[in-house]
């Protein structure tokens, strides 16, 4: 059994001046990542897939150098898009983020529709797993998509409360062939 995690990027620089896809990862985000491909439990991983954000490929670089393969980058496995509003006050940001989960029909405020980010995402993840490449996959993403994969695997209907632990640098698993999860969000140093 191939082992298939996704897991989202830890803290980053947030910059209201930098479109939101091009922050980078913080020194506490940077340090959370070195310091979990010491453990070496990454060790059976033959792939790591990220999202084309900045954030998100820093975090996949850092793990696959530890393991001594390439990352591949799928740039629709974006974040939802949330370039109508831009950068949000994190209070303001939270309210339109429980819209979205909340009424995953519609596009709250200009931003995808949950409901179609998720098509998106699953549509990229199914793209990789159909290769059937022997070993297990990291995928290296965002909460908010994230957060839909896991509703779709897990068979709940979307909804915040599913949501990733606060701070990011989180993951699930489920297993390659039967799309069976085998956990829910656990924090990166559980991994």
């Amino acid at each position: 059994m191939h082992v298939v995690r996704y897991l989202t990027h830890p803290q980053v620089n947030i910059d209201p001046s930098i479109p939101v896809p091009r922050w980078g990862l913080s020194e506490v985000g940077r340090a959370r990542t070195e310091a979990v491909t010491a453990t070496g439990l990454f060790s059976g991983t033959a792939q790591v897939i990220s999202s084309g954000e900045q954030k998100a490929i820093e975090t996949a670089e850092i793990i696959a150098a530890k393991l001594g393969i390439d990352v591949e980058v799928r740039e629709a496995m974006h974040e939802n898009d949330r370039s109508a509003t831009g950068f949000l006050v994190p209070d303001e940001f939270e309210e339109v983020a429980n819209q979205f989960f909340g009424q995953p029909q519609v596009s709250v405020r200009g931003w995808e529709r949950a409901v179609d980010a998720q098509v998106r995402v699953v549509g990229e993840v199914e793209h990789v797993l159909a290769r059937d490449t022997p070993g297990d996959v990291l995928f290296v993403g965002h909460g908010g998509v994230g957060t839909l994969l896991y509703c779709h695997y897990a068979g709940l209907a979307i909804d915040r409360v599913h949501d990733q632990l606060a701070g990011g640098g989180c993951f699930f698993a489920f297993t390659s062939q039967e799309r069976r999860v085998l956990h829910g969000w656990r924090r990166l140093e559980e991994l």
